[in-house]
């Protein structure tokens, strides 16, 4: 199994950047993929995640309106848009995948997720 983001980089206060999430090794309509972040000096948070299976999508609530997650099912790949970045969204990005079926509410999504992306580095600059 592999998760293998890209995208990040430094972006200026109030910029876009998308980042991608390219997935093998597991049938993607059997897993929910999402997005976490960490940054500097603080707790991992959950961002967002996506189900094929049902074509669920939730998001952290402090970040609706900002971030969108989309997916290409042709490529197994997972797209986190983020707009009108804020230095605070400075972080570490990490793609997550866990079982759909065991993904039901967002506590789920935060718990339990099985397979990890090595991350991606999004600097945003005031």
């Amino acid at each position: 199994v592999q998760l293998v983001e890209s995208g990040g980089g430094l972006v200026q206060a109030g910029g876009s950047l998308r980042l991608s999430c390219a997935v093998s090794g597991f049938t993607f309509d059997e897993y929910a993929v999402g997005w976490f972040r960490q940054a500097p000096g603080k707790e991992r948070e959950g961002v967002a995640y996506t189900k094929r299976s049902d074509g669920t999508t939730d998001y952290a609530d402090s970040l609706k309106g900002r971030f969108t997650l989309s997916s290409d099912n042709t490529k197994n790949t997972v797209y986190l848009q983020m707009s009108n970045l804020k230095p605070e969204d400075t972080a570490v990005y990490y793609c997550a995948a866990g079982l759909a079926r065991l993904t039901i509410t967002w506590w789920d999504f935060l718990l339990g997720m099985k397979y990890w992306g090595k991350g991606t580095l999004v600097t945003v600059s005031s």
